[in-house]
């Protein structure tokens, strides 16, 4: 019984990324095409932060089937890639935090004082990230051939720890459905 009750608050610890992936698509089965990625955003061109998550995103596209080109004017598609992360805004959560039980032995309320064994109530306040990825692939003529966003919430503001968690869920059922915002949820260590 104790192994049980062990193995579910364990289970209960697991964490996991979670987000919303939108994709819009006519995109033809890969078949070796070239690719290049450039950012959306010319101010992130030469960016170290930029190579590093396009380095992610082509290893991604590569597993697809596609090969990545060596300069933009050899590439069959431009892979136009765009990131960030929001200021954060302030949510408020209420919780029970229990009942009262020998330090509390009386609690005051709006009705007057009262005996032990009644809620509390502990109201608490946290920001909250909206962290986006913006991936387009088009041919050079500018012929749109895929849009997606990857959307997700969360208190860490730390974009290069989400980053990768972002980009697996991009390329989760890639190119997925056209047209469907699919909720993706991915086990964290």
């Amino acid at each position: 019984l104790i192994a049980a009750a062990l193995a579910l608050l364990i289970a209960g610890c697991a964490s996991s990324f979670q987000s919303d992936v939108a994709r819009f698509h006519q995109l033809p089965r890969p078949s070796g095409e070239s690719f290049v990625i450039v950012p959306k955003d010319e101010n992130k061109r030469g960016s170290l932060e930029f190579r590093q998550y396009s380095a992610q995103i082509a290893s991604a596209l590569a597993a697809q089937g596609y090969r990545p080109a060596s300069d933009e004017g050899k590439a069959d598609l431009i892979v136009r890639v765009d990131y960030g992360i929001d200021d954060g805004r302030t949510a408020i959560r209420s919780y029970s935090s229990g009942f009262y039980g020998a330090y509390h032995p009386y609690y005051y309320s709006p009705w007057g004082w009262g005996p032990p064994g009644f809620y509390d109530r502990d109201i608490r306040s946290y920001v909250v990230y909206a962290r986006r990825l913006e991936m387009d692939i088009e041919r050079p003529g500018g012929e749109r051939l895929f849009e997606g966003r990857v959307v997700s919430e969360g208190r860490d503001n730390r974009l290069p720890e989400v980053m990768p968690y972002m980009i697996e869920a991009m390329f989760q059922d890639f190119p997925g459905r056209s047209g469907m915002t699919q909720r993706v949820e991915i086990p964290t260590d």
